[in-house]
Formats: C-alpha cells, structure tokens, sequence
C-alpha cells in the first residue's frame, strides 16, 4: 500500500521518495477456533512535504487503494485502512 500511495504521489510531482514517505503497520489478531487470524491491518504513513501539497496528498489518499494490488487481493478478507500524517519539512528530522 505504502508503495501505490508513493508512485501516485509521484505521478503528481509531489516527492515521496528518500525517506519522505515512511510507515508503521500495525495488526489486529484476532483467535478463531483456536487459529490465529488476522482481522484488522492499518497503515499510519507519514510524509514530509510543504503544507501546500495538502489537497493534492488528501485526495490521493481517498482513491489510491483500489489501485493497489495488495489492497484489491485482501480487502474483502481483512479490513485494510490507512492514514497519512503530514509533516512539514522544516519539522522534519533530517532526511537523507
């Protein structure tokens, strides 16, 4: 998911790469006739880029997903959710 979200990104001259555009997944499990089963996947990215790229990264966050792969295949099976938390560059720790 990181990676379409990134690629559309880019497609709108908006950088995504060298370290801008970062993640944490976290995993809800869940216990299933005494399986382990995965219900719950999210996905909290974080981007450095100027408060102006805003409604361009806002919009892209609404429809990327369904043109991700890993999202298409495992949707139905496991409620997949992302967020995108900007962070402006003069905040930013240094990136490489």
């Amino acid at each position: 998911m990181l990676g379409t979200f990134g690629g559309a990104l880019e497609a709108r001259q908006i950088e995504a790469g060298g370290g801008r555009l970062t993640a944490d997944v976290t995993g809800e499990v869940e216990t299933e006739e005494g399986v382990l089963v995965i219900r719950r996947i999210h996905v909290a990215m974080r981007l450095t880029s100027p408060e102006d790229t805003r409604p361009t990264i806002d919009r892209v966050h609404g429809v990327y997903a369904m043109r991700c792969p890993l999202y298409r295949t495992l949707h139905r099976a496991i409620a997949l959710s992302s967020s995108v938390e900007l962070i402006e560059p003069s905040d930013a720790r240094s990136i490489p």
